[in-house]
């Protein structure tokens, strides 16, 4: 039950004062008899006109009540609902070669890239979604899943060094590729993020974006890196050093995979960049929901405008007939 004018049901607090008012009267009547003793009167039995004195009040408050409920306009609700969510497939394809601990972006590209994607995955329940890395070759770290507490903790895991270093773009993308072809959901996507150009790998970028539009998936490339120049740590028998590279890479060719395949090109210069690119391909890419619902809403408020009408009524026969006082 809900109600139209909830508002309303704020007077019940006016009974307060009106209770307070009346249990201070009780207390300061004095007898309008005054006797000896009372001693026989304590003998006499109580009658039941005795128990009933209050009751005309406690009517009078009920009665209050109740019709503070009927302008409050309780209503019934009779609602069903039936909703239907589809999925979407994403596959990461990200890039973990070493020119990904260039600290452009902090505290480095591969870092930011994680923690973002992190983010990205907690929006998304509905979606299965997968992991595929590549440096000089490319394996699959999580194939799609619905389990998400599961994925990030791999996604966590991703660091440097975890296979041969290099680029092979076009590999990890055809590995995503397979990893989601068979799958029977609509959508399809993934998202291929690297900071270089395509140096090593059996297959070539734009042939594995070829695979990808036969089988109607979508690309959204990601190029990080500032336009300038950036550092990348690396170690010595001396400690930590550093090393420079150009921010430059093979740009034309993320944005030719993203063209063939229906999808989009972003350029990720710095952590802000990076966050606003996957929350614009979130908004593009929202799980579908289908939802019917009907509802049909009823007054209410009869019931409770009776209720008040009997306990007025009882309440004038008690006080004008059961328990009529005589007063000079």
């Amino acid at each position: 039950m809900t109600f139209a004018n909830p508002g309303y049901l704020f007077l019940l607090l006016l009974l307060a004062p009106v209770i307070f008012w009346y249990l201070r009267e009780l207390h300061k009547s004095d007898a309008s008899l005054q006797i000896a003793s009372t001693d026989v009167l304590g003998k006499q039995p109580r009658t039941a006109r005795l128990y009933m004195l209050h009751l005309p009040f406690l009517l009078r408050c009920a009665a209050i009540i109740l019709l503070t409920v009927c302008l409050a306009r309780p209503q019934l609700s009779n609602r069903w609902s039936k909703e239907s969510t589809e999925g979407i497939d994403i596959m990461m394809a990200m890039d973990i070669s070493g020119t990904m601990l260039a600290e452009d972006l902090k505290p480095n590209r591969l870092e930011a890239a994680k923690q973002v994607a992190t983010e990205f995955i907690s929006d998304r329940p509905n979606d299965n979604i997968g992991l595929v890395v590549f440096a000089g070759e490319s394996f699959t770290q999580c194939p799609l899943t619905t389990d998400h507490a599961v994925l990030i903790n791999l996604f966590r895991s991703v660091k440097f060094g975890m296979i041969d270093d290099g680029t092979a773009i076009g590999l990890g993308l055809a590995n995503a590729v397979n990893r989601m072809k068979d799958s029977p959901t609509k959508s399809k996507v993934i998202i291929l993020l690297t900071d270089g150009s395509n140096n090593c790998g059996d297959i070539d970028p734009m042939t594995a974006a070829e695979i990808a539009h036969t089988f109607g998936i979508r690309v959204y490339a990601i190029g990080v890196g500032s336009k300038g120049e950036a550092r990348i740590p690396y170690q010595t028998p001396i400690g930590t050093q550093y090393t420079t590279v150009s921010g430059q890479f093979d740009e034309n060719t993320l944005r030719q995979i993203a063209a063939t395949t229906d999808g989009q090109y972003f350029r990720a210069t710095d952590n802000a960049t990076l966050k606003a690119i996957y929350q614009e391909i979130d908004q593009m890419e929202k799980t579908k929901i289908r939802v019917r619902e009907f509802s049909k809403k009823s007054e209410n408020f009869a019931p409770y405008l009776w209720a008040a009408a009997i306990c007025l009524l009882l309440e004038i026969l008690l006080r004008f007939f059961v328990l009529r006082t005589i007063s000079n």
